[in-house]
């Protein structure tokens, strides 16, 4: 019923054995996990492959917007869309010629408040 107690020796030698699979299946496990490594490889020994599924899929990628897509348009909405751009524009128009206009006034009043304080100078008497 009970197992023979087995020698120290044996006991070592089986811990020993034990370790070394486990290392054995932690470098296969990491050659596994290796997938950079793995495709570099594969790249060097399938190089064409490589390249032409690359291609195949750029070709896909830029192809693929080149589908026609329909679009509706409202023709009664325009007639007002284009009627608030005619108005935008006059409005633009009109503050750009009442600017320039403007301008030499808005100039005048700025120098004369901000670098003539009026008075005199003082270093001169």
């Amino acid at each position: 019923m009970a197992e023979k107690p087995e020698s120290i020796n044996e006991l070592k030698l089986e811990i020993a054995d034990s370790r070394e699979r486990l290392v054995r299946e932690l470098r296969g496990l990491r050659y596994e996990l290796d997938l950079p490594a793995k495709f570099r490889k594969s790249f060097r020994k399938q190089t064409g492959s490589w390249i032409s599924a690359a291609a195949a899929v750029g070709a896909l990628i830029a192809l693929a917007p080149m589908r026609k897509k329909k679009i509706y348009v409202d023709t009664r909405g325009r007639r007002k869309q284009d009627k608030k751009l005619m108005e935008t524009g006059i409005a633009l128009a009109a503050m750009k010629l009442v600017t320039n206009l403007a301008r030499p006034v808005i100039m005048e009043f700025v120098k004369n408040r901000f670098f003539y304080s009026g008075g005199q100078q003082r270093g001169k008497k």
